[in-house]
């Protein structure tokens, strides 16, 4: 059952996040346009309110909230109603698949993963934002999600973790890139984007499809 609950009764203070904490944000947009394709049909899983499917230039998105999906309605983009576990689109549609900070709110990991090989084209990309467990906010947020309405609800992987999945799910050629090194509120500026991973709280792995999975 897709995580919707946190989100349907706290949409304002969703949107207030990005207003209030706009550098964190911008960071997290231009590491992943390092990594996003510049050409071919993509779609957001987990779109949210369209925050990033958006300004990255994706015009359609899969998102399980009702209110979440009127939010990205009002930015102009076509929603579908949906889980990330049972995607309800065709075999190898798109060139591209983005998921930004929605694998901590997933059910079941790695069949969502195997959806998204699926819909995607042969050498299709799937492009992954999320927090790092294993960085210092990944750190902080794990230790006090409780406090929090929708992390109370999320469970944190490592990049590491990450990568595992992908592979055993029909992933390979990895790529990544890093930002947000500093504590959210300590951040006055867009936050460098690097290679690699381990240093940044905020990482971005690109893997290319390079077998279906039947």
């Amino acid at each position: 059952m897709a995580k919707i609950e946190p989100f349907e009764k706290n949409f304002e203070l969703y949107e207030k996040w990005f207003e209030e904490n706009k550098f964190v944000y911008l960071s997290e947009l231009e590491s992943i346009k390092k990594l996003l394709p510049q050409k071919g049909k993509g779609i957001e899983i987990g779109v949210g309110s369209g925050r990033f499917a958006g300004p990255l230039g994706i015009e359609l998105g899969l998102e399980p909230s009702p209110k979440m999906r009127e939010l990205a309605i009002e930015r102009d983009l076509i929603t579908i109603d949906g889980s990330a576990e049972n995607i309800p689109i065709g075999s190898s549609a798109f060139d591209y698949v983005l998921m930004v900070t929605t694998v901590c709110f997933l059910d079941n990991l790695t069949q969502s993963f195997f959806e998204v090989n699926r819909i995607l084209k042969p050498n299709g990309k799937f492009i992954i934002g999320f927090v790092d467990r294993e960085s210092k906010i990944g750190k902080f947020y794990e230790e006090h999600k409780n406090e929090n309405p929708f992390y109370r609800f999320a469970e944190f992987y490592t990049t590491k973790e990450l990568k595992v999945i992908l592979e055993k799910t029909g992933f390979s050629k990895f790529e990544y890139k890093q930002t947000i090194f500093n504590p959210v509120d300590k951040i006055y500026g867009i936050e460098p984007v690097l290679d690699g991973y381990g240093k940044g709280s905020f990482v971005v792995i690109k893997a290319t499809k390079i077998k279906g999975i039947k």
